[in-house]
């Protein structure tokens, strides 16, 4: 980790308009300024970030965009900044499960080897904007044993321990507990205590029916820690809520947070 001084913003304003200029650059400038909004890439050192400028690309993610589908390859690695994925299980009806989600805390997208194929779909939940690395190159850094290789490692590891909360959580956990969770993760990845988002949505993610997140949301809104309206949920009491959703929540992110405070 490190501080960014004027003369880091700079350096990395000439890095993104050599890359511009060079014509084998992504399409709009690279600094570690602006990669450092996802965390992981934040927790590389400036020279191995400065390693990745030429194959990171800046990119808009619009909600509902699939970043890529369930058994089919994987093209690319998406650090969010502020955008939010979702990483959702395809039954063979098409109803879908949430198993994870990925903001500014992490990847969507890790291919250990060429021939890996996704085991669910990534959506765009939040409209945001992101870097994104292909494969073949996040292979290479993998192949070499580096920062990054470490790093995502780690990440892996904590994601795997959120997942296995999220079954244990789906489980022992009331309605309410569950939406807790649910809101939590994304006030989490979120600039704000406003989500927006239809609890009908909220019901597909969880996998239960609506009438069962709409009777939750309002016994909620009646203890004061959300306000519901169309399309939209404020979070109003976020310490209580966390109170209340007791280690359903603080499990998966003490996990979470290992991989945040971690250095390569």
């Amino acid at each position: 980790m490190y501080t960014t001084t004027a003369n880091d913003t700079a350096r990395d304003a000439i890095i993104g308009a050599r890359l511009l200029n060079g014509g084998a650059a992504a399409p709009a400038p690279i600094s570690t300024i602006g990669a450092q909004q996802n965390d992981l890439l934040r927790a590389l050192s400036r020279e191995d970030l400065a390693q990745l400028f030429p194959h990171l690309e800046f990119v808009k993610l619009s909600v509902r965009q699939r970043l890529y589908e369930c058994g089919g390859k994987i093209d690319y690695a998406y650090f969010p900044t502020n955008a939010i994925v979702s990483l959702q299980y395809v039954l063979e009806d098409g109803a879908t499960t949430e198993i994870a989600v990925v903001g500014h805390d992490g990847v969507a997208g890790l291919a250990m080897h060429a021939a890996d194929r996704a085991s669910c779909c990534a959506i765009v939940q939040s409209a945001g904007y992101g870097y994104r690395l292909k494969t073949e190159h996040l292979l290479a850094a993998f192949s070499e044993g580096g920062a990054l290789a470490r790093l995502l490692m780690r990440y892996t590891s904590a994601m795997f321990a959120q997942m296995a909360q999220n079954v244990v959580a789906s489980r022992h956990s009331s309605m309410e507990q569950k939406l807790c969770r649910w809101l939590l993760d994304r006030l989490d990845r979120s600039v704000s205590n406003e989500l927006k988002v239809t609890q009908e949505t909220i019901a597909q993610m969880l996998g239960v029916r609506r009438e069962s997140i709409t009777g939750a949301a309002g016994k909620l809104q009646d203890e004061g820690m959300i306000e519901c309206g169309r399309g939209r949920i404020l979070v109003t009491d976020r310490a209580r809520m966390e109170r209340y959703a007791g280690s359903c929540y603080t499990a998966g992110r003490a996990a979470a947070l290992q991989t945040q405070t971690y250095h390569a």
